[in-house]
């Protein structure tokens, strides 16, 4: 799908005044994304709206949210999340190509983001997805918005892969974890980035180190005691997070395997194709699977904005 711009560079508002095209990339993080509902809480705010959001992973789902108009619902779900309920949407599968079918989580979605195609957006919308079998970057700027999005966090081992215009895909967080690149592309001549990815060597890392350290098996116990009497979900959630073998639990390992190879492959694609103005809230602290501190982390996202607000002012009176 294509569209027609003012000039490459820059378009112009509704009340008439030019501005350069501004892109907006939103990373992937897992749990860590709900900070990008904090961050596009304040663009709002200051009256910032981008011309082209590209979102990867998380970063899709939030993008998605908020170009139709459903941020606000996202927002209530997000911080409605407890361990208990985010137990509701696991539907476990012993025998398919993911742990969990996603179809709860769809159904949730459903709930919460009405029907409606990329092309009908008021804003240009790309998510990032990757090819199973080739491994190809792709980006989806047409057709359904949810099944777009279904397919930009489909984590391998984790969700199935989505089937769309006869191709797998699957989290495009595993090419092109902080999308600049679509960004650029489509022709943005500011682009802003929210990268998830900060905190390499702090206290995430400190955290992570001392579970590794002792085998803690904290993560699984407490999500054990959330599945109740579900006798299936506790077999699965032991086996993915609980330490055996003197080793950390497989669940422990696939998430920090999944964090250290969006770090560097973020890291890599940034010093080719660096944005102009790059968020990074503090977000490292706070394991992948935190959904139920939506509060904290939205809290983080609209933090970012501000730091970097004098930086983001600076680049559009240069651009302007």
């Amino acid at each position: 799908m294509t569209e027609n711009v003012d000039s490459p560079e820059t378009q112009s508002s509704k009340s008439g005044a030019h501005r350069p095209l501004i892109g907006l990339a939103l990373g992937g993080g897992v749990a860590r994304g709900w900070a990008h509902i904090g961050v596009a809480q304040r663009l709002d705010e200051i009256g910032l709206r981008p011309d082209i959001v590209a979102g990867t992973s998380v970063g899709a789902l939030v993008g998605g949210f908020w170009l139709a108009g459903h941020l606000p619902a996202l927002e209530i779900w997000a911080r409605s999340l407890t361990k208990t309920r985010m137990l509701t949407y696991f539907d476990v599968m012993l025998n398919g190509s993911g742990l969990m079918g996603g179809k709860r989580l769809e159904k949730a979605m459903q709930r919460y983001l009405p029907p409606i195609n990329i092309e009908d957006l008021h804003t240009r919308f790309v998510a990032v997805t990757a090819e199973l079998a080739t491994g190809h970057e792709i980006w989806l700027m047409d057709g359904d918005l949810g099944e777009a999005v279904q397919a930009a966090y489909a984590l391998p081992g984790v969700f199935p892969p989505r089937a769309i215009k006869n191709r797998w895909l699957i989290d495009g967080a595993l090419v092109n974890p902080l999308p600049v690149s679509a960004c650029r592309a489509l022709g943005a001549r500011l682009v802003i980035a929210v990268g998830l990815h900060a905190d390499a060597f702090g206290q995430g890392v400190k955290q992570r180190k001392e579970k590794f350290d002792t085998l803690s098996d904290q993560d699984g116990k407490d999500f054990e005691a959330a599945a109740k009497g579900n006798l299936a979900e506790k077999l699965l959630l032991r086996r993915m997070f609980n330490a055996s073998n003197n080793a950390p639990g497989l669940g422990s390992v696939m998430l920090a395997s999944f964090n250290i190879l969006m770090d560097r492959i973020t890291r890599s694609r940034l010093a080719g194709d660096p944005p102009d103005v790059l968020m990074l809230p503090h977000v490292g602290h706070i394991p992948l699977l935190d959904f139920d501190r939506a509060e904290e982390l939205i809290q983080l996202g609209r933090d970012a904005v501000d730091r970097q607000m004098p930086e983001l002012e600076s680049a559009l009176d240069y651009l302007a």
